[in-house]
């Protein structure tokens, strides 16, 4: 297993863009099933890091509706995934500061304060990186270019994504 910082920050951006109002028919989409959000956040990532980890109940991949990893939609999960301590393939990430967002990064808020709940990727980010200047692609409220600052959130949390854990 190597570790390679080739993480398509554009190719994440470029596929958020094309499905953020739509649906890629090749995953299957959970709108009604408790909401799409991290779903499509993950697509977004793995359009950027091009690999998927097939290990059972940890991983994060995606095969059909019912074969899937809980990280490929879950919020929590999907966090937990990214920000694991030992070496596994996939997606590498750490918790951040807004001022080290960049495109393709993962925001993860929390409406009620208990939980989070929402996962937005990151489209762009202006200077200085305030709410205002960060915009996200989501689904569940489907949005492209919206800015952070338009979202009333308890907590959240940022996600800078590293690189990817090759095989």
């Amino acid at each position: 297993m190597r570790f390679v910082q080739d993480y398509d920050r554009r190719a994440v951006v470029l596929y958020a863009h094309q499905w953020a109002y739509g649906r890629n028919p090749a995953f299957y989409d959970y709108e009604n099933l408790g909401g799409d959000c991290t779903n499509f956040a993950s697509q977004c990532i793995f359009a950027g890091s091009g690999v998927m980890n097939f290990t059972p109940t940890y991983g994060w991949y995606y095969i059909g509706p019912d074969q899937k990893a809980p990280a490929w939609t879950g919020v929590p999960y999907l966090y937990n995934f990214l920000t694991r301590k030992g070496p596994s393939v996939g997606p590498i990430g750490e918790p951040c500061g807004l001022e080290q967002l960049r495109q393709g990064d993962l925001i993860q808020l929390s409406f009620k304060g208990t939980e989070f709940q929402h996962s937005p990727i990151v489209v762009s980010v202006g200077n200085p990186a305030t709410p205002e200047n960060v915009l996200i692609a989501a689904h569940s409220y489907d949005a492209d270019n919206r800015p952070l600052s338009t979202y009333e959130y308890r907590e959240i949390r940022f996600v800078h994504i590293l690189g990817t854990m090759r095989p």
